[in-house]
């Protein structure tokens, strides 16, 4: 096939030379006759060459891979360690995190040490009670990251040697637990709660909870933190039940829990009330079409407009005309309210409006409330189903008319439309405006609407009798405890929510129409099977003591004639979780556990539960028990995917800690999303996801990786957008440190005894500089986990090992300890700071990876006398004046100078082995320096073969020069021959890099 000519690439044919002759007629057609010839042989090879069949590279032979040999671990659970066998390699995460964790447990390594006559150790004590995670399912990246920073705080305290307890539990999560139960009944046998009864379905929930309630505790042992097992609690317990009815009994009986028809978040699928952390707030932006949970599938309704009608007037053909995102609503309105100096409405001030449906007269109320621009400045009050208009309702004694049933259907207030569903209602209305002339049209209105976690259903504001609490008289004290420093929040931006959120506290609805929970242990005393004229009730521990309540509130009644209800609902999640930090330690009950645990240390949890939970333990505790519940808060970030978008199963974005920790296939992946709730289109859409973000699945990482990595990221900020990857690259970390002390190992030999103690000083200037170095990291470490900023502490150590011991002790090290040019005892001292600085930087580490740090550390040789038997159970490094040295900072600060000096121009030079220099200055000090360090200067800037000092008397000709400070110059002789030369800083004038 001919190649293309200028034509076939684009270009212009190129003009003949100036003074070229013509060709005649005849040499014209005799080269397009052979031109055409030419083309036509060409098209017949091209044809050929189409039609052969193309040979195919046969595959090369790929040498077959040694197989891997499948790790199985042969320890029997809770025996120590078999590590007789030669160290391998690599690291591999399953193979070193096996077996370390049920031996530490079964030794009791997790319980809190006491003094021989049971009393907190002198250090101190040190105690953290778990925020109990739901019993409902596996733990996410969230969870791993608040166990890692609470173990990280545990084992530190620990290895210093104070009275630790991280007490573990978990929370019987009373609506979601009731949710998956339900669907799965509906799911496997097709009924529902009310088909079982209340005692049968409580038996399915308790059958749940044994058969997958146990599984959180095996991935929070996969995590590697460190609990006493023995302590652990369920919010169900009856210990802790106990205390869940003394707590409600004895604010009932104060006044502080009273009961009232207020207006709740109320769920018409689950028929509860809900908490606003149940309520998913979504903003919808412009008109916006969607299906709702319990309506018609095959229909659509509206959201995000804001539609206007007329109110006639009552007197005269005027009108006034109100807008409204919730149409149906109107059906309860009863009033219309306008702003008071609204000088459009001022005439209309007391006069009422006729409802066009019903023909309820409806007052126009004048109120401060109203914005006067938003809309037509008149807005209709319904309080029986708004928040806002509740308020409303209350100062202007208005009357509130439920308009619906707790299914989400009108009831007989909503006729004409009694029984049908809300949004059909709401199209309905709209219908009948029109119909009478009364309907003003709809503008696109962005606005929030209010999702119910569990349901996905749209969350109405509805009146209901509901139990609360009276929150304003527990919000004072929990005020002052954090104003005087009793209690201290981090970060400080979260202490000033605390202010902002306490100084307008509401009062906090605690009853819930569920089955699984704490039943609400309040009675409703009636007499001769009638209630009394306004409801009566009574708290009590059982039925005869409401009994004898009872009868002592009618004296003169009949005792025989007097009989109970009990309240069927449960009491908020909330509230139990709320007396979490010293119900656990048998309180109401004065034991011997709440003497020694009770208050506790540290509260460590996300910004997003610190008034729905953190507030309300303070309150509680400090009304209960006159002490508050801990006395520092740690709020850590929340964990969000790399793009920033919170994790949500259906993005399909939610990983397990263990998919981390083990690896996971795409594949396996996806599998996951089979095992929830999610709808088919919704698994898809999470698939789709999945294959973005894990195109090749999740590698293999181990739990010190992630544990380190989750650690990392938290600062103060109020997000981490955790990049699985990241985890990767500290797995990397720990080969990087693996291969450190498999170095260690060898260069200490089998023979090597330890030092005594840790105080040493080094002969050389690379220990000096490495011992104080380690001094600063030690400093550096517990200054920051007391302040815990997390960042700081695992840069520092990670810094250390990587920058310090990896890249310059270790390898400055190898001529001394493997050559013949020092003598033994300098050799020695090298292999004692080699020691100390493995077993020092171990310790630094172990809050943060615990199965590699025990690993690598039962493999270092005991110093004489030590029988500790594991690394959690030594002290924790602390910073020794001893080994504080500036002026070796400084001298191989200089040295490293120097090294990278010289890296630098080789490599601009390209001279990569045995280059020969010369070192040399105006000052006999560094003179000195550079003599005595000509061995750690060749070995660490690789490739040098010869190096010796050059005094400033003698000046290289030829040489590329780079100033390196005021007084350094570093030389490199372009005949591949380097030469540095330390000159004064009058010298230092010329340029950067030049040729002398």
């Amino acid at each position: 096939m001919t190649a293309p000519g200028p034509e076939a690439n684009g270009a212009a044919a190129a003009p003949a030379p100036d003074g070229a002759q013509s060709k005649s007629k005849n040499a014209l057609k005799n080269e397009e006759k052979k031109k055409a010839k030419l083309e036509k042989i060409a098209q017949k090879q091209q044809k050929a060459a189409e039609q052969k069949p193309q040979p195919t590279s046969k595959p090369k032979k790929e040498s077959a891979a040694a197989p891997v040999e499948e790790f199985v671990n042969n320890t029997p659970p809770g025996e120590k360690k078999d590590l007789s066998a030669p160290m391998a390699n690599g690291f591999s995460p399953k193979v070193v995190e096996a077996a370390w964790y049920s031996w530490w447990e079964k030794s009791g390594y997790f319980k809190p040490r006491l003094t021989p006559d049971g009393k907190p150790m002198s250090e101190g004590t040190y105690v953290i009670a778990i925020p109990p995670p739901n019993v409902t399912g596996s733990l996410h990246l969230g969870h791993a990251l608040t166990n890692a920073i609470q173990d990280a705080m545990t084992r530190w305290n620990r290895m210093k040697g104070k009275t630790v307890l991280w007490n573990p539990g978990c929370d019987h999560a009373g609506i979601a637990t009731q949710v998956v139960v339900e669907k799965r009944l509906w799911k496997e046998q097709k009924v529902t709660r009310h088909d079982l009864g209340r005692e049968a379905f409580l038996e399915h929930v308790w059958k749940w909870k044994g058969e997958f309630g146990d599984r959180i505790y095996e991935q929070l042992r996969r995590l590697g933190g460190s609990f006493d097992w023995d302590r652990e609690k369920f919010t169900m317990d009856p210990m802790l039940s106990k205390a869940v009815n003394e707590a409600f009994i004895r604010l009932h009986e104060e006044g502080i829990i009273y009961r009232e028809n207020k207006l709740v978040n109320w769920c018409t699928s689950l028929k509860t009330a809900l908490s606003n952390l149940e309520v998913e707030n979504v903003e919808i932006d412009k008109r916006t079409l969607m299906s709702v949970p319990d309506h018609d599938p095959n229909r659509k309704y509206e959201f995000g407009v804001l539609a206007q009608f007329a109110y006639p007037l009552e007197e005269g053909d005027g009108e006034i005309v109100v807008a409204t995102t919730r149409l149906e609503t109107m059906l309860g309105d009863t009033a219309v309210a306008v702003h008071p100096t609204d000088e459009r409405y001022k005439h209309l001030h007391g006069k009422f409006v006729v409802h066009p449906l019903n023909g309820r007269k409806i007052p126009i109320i004048a109120d401060e409330m109203v914005d006067p621009e938003f809309g037509t400045g008149a807005v209709k009050i319904t309080p029986a189903h708004d928040y806002n208009d509740y308020e409303t309702g209350k100062r202007h004694n208005l009357a509130f008319i439920n308009i619906l049933n707790e299914d989400g259907t009108m009831n007989e207030n909503g006729a004409p439309y009694t029984g049908q569903k809300r949004f059909d209602v709401r199209i309905a209305i709209e219908k009948e405006l029109e119909a009478r002339k009364l309907f003003r049209g709809k503008t696109p209105n962005k606005m929030i609407l209010p999702i119910c976690e569990r349901s996905k259903n749209i969350v109405e504001p509805l009146m209901k009798p509901q139990w609360w609490v009276r929150s304003e008289p527990l919000a004072g004290p929990a005020l002052e405890v954090v104003r005087n420093g009793t209690l201290k929040i981090q970060p400080r931006a979260s202490e000033k929510e605390w202010f902002s959120w306490l100084e307008n506290i509401q009062d906090w609805c605690i009853s819930r129409q569920l089955w699984w929970g704490h039943r609400v242990p309040a009675y409703l005393v009636k007499i001769d099977g009638q209630k009394a004229e306004d409801d009566v009730w009574v708290s009590a521990h059982t039925e005869e003591e409401a009994l004898a309540k009872a009868a002592a509130k009618f004296p003169g009644v009949d005792s025989s004639s007097i009989s109970l209800e009990r309240d069927p609902d449960v009491l908020d999640t909330w509230f139990s979780s709320g007396l979490w930090p010293f119900s656990i330690f048998g309180w109401p009950d004065k034991t011997e556990d709440l003497k020694l645990f009770y208050p506790t240390t540290l509260l460590e949890t996300g910004w997003d539960i610190l008034f729905f939970w953190v507030a309300r333990m303070v309150m509680l505790g400090i009304k209960l028990t006159g002490e508050v519940p801990f006395s520092n808060v740690f709020c850590h970030a929340m964990v969000r995917d790399r793009d920033g978008r919170k994790m949500s199963k259906s993005l399909g974005n939610v990983v397990d800690p263990i998919s981390v920790i083990e690896g996971i296939s795409l594949e396996e992946l996806h599998k996951t999303l089979l095992t929830g709730n999610l709808e088919q289109k919704e698994v898809e859409k999470a698939k789709e996801n999945q294959r973005k973000t894990f195109p090749k699945g999740i590698p293999e990482c181990g739990t010190d990786a992630l544990r380190f990595t989750l650690c990392a990221y938290t600062s103060t900020g109020r997000d981490i957008n955790l990049d699985i990857m990241r985890v990767e690259g500290y797995r990397k970390f720990c080969n990087k440190l693996w291969n450190a002390l498999r170095f260690a190992y060898m260069k200490l030999g089998d023979d090597y005894v330890p030092p005594a103690h840790r105080e040493i000083v080094g002969s050389t200037l690379a220990e000096k500089w490495i011992l104080s170095k380690l001094n600063s990291t030690i400093e550096t470490v517990n200054s920051n986990l007391e302040s815990m900023n997390f960042m700081a502490t695992t840069a520092a150590i990670y810094n250390f090992w990587l920058y310090e011991v990896c890249d310059v002790y270790l390898e400055v090290i190898k001529p001394i300890v493997d050559g013949n040019e020092v003598d033994e005892a300098t050799k020695k001292s090298v292999r004692d700071t080699l020691y100390t600085v493995a077993e020092e930087g171990l310790k630094l580490l172990h809050p943060f990876m615990p199965f590699i740090t025990e690993e690598l550390y039962q493999r270092l040789p005991r110093r004489p006398a030590d029988e500790i038997p594991s690394i959690m159970l030594t002290r924790f490094p602390e910073a020794l004046s001893l080994w504080k040295n500036k002026q070796a900072e400084e001298d191989f600060g200089t040295v490293n100078e120097v090294v990278h000096a010289i890296r630098s121009l080789m490599a601009d030079y390209q001279v990569k082995s045995n280059a020969k220099g010369k070192l040399g200055g105006a000052r006999e000090q560094i003179n000195e320096l550079m003599n005595s360090e000509i061995m750690s200067i060749r070995t660490l800037a690789r490739g040098v073969g010869s190096l010796e000092v050059l005094y400033e008397t003698e000046q290289p000709a030829g040489c590329a020069v780079i100033t390196v400070s005021e007084a350094i110059h570093v030389l490199l002789l372009v005949k591949v021959i380097f030469c540095f030369v330390l000159l004064s800083a009058a010298e230092c004038l010329r340029s950067s890099v030049r040729v002398l």
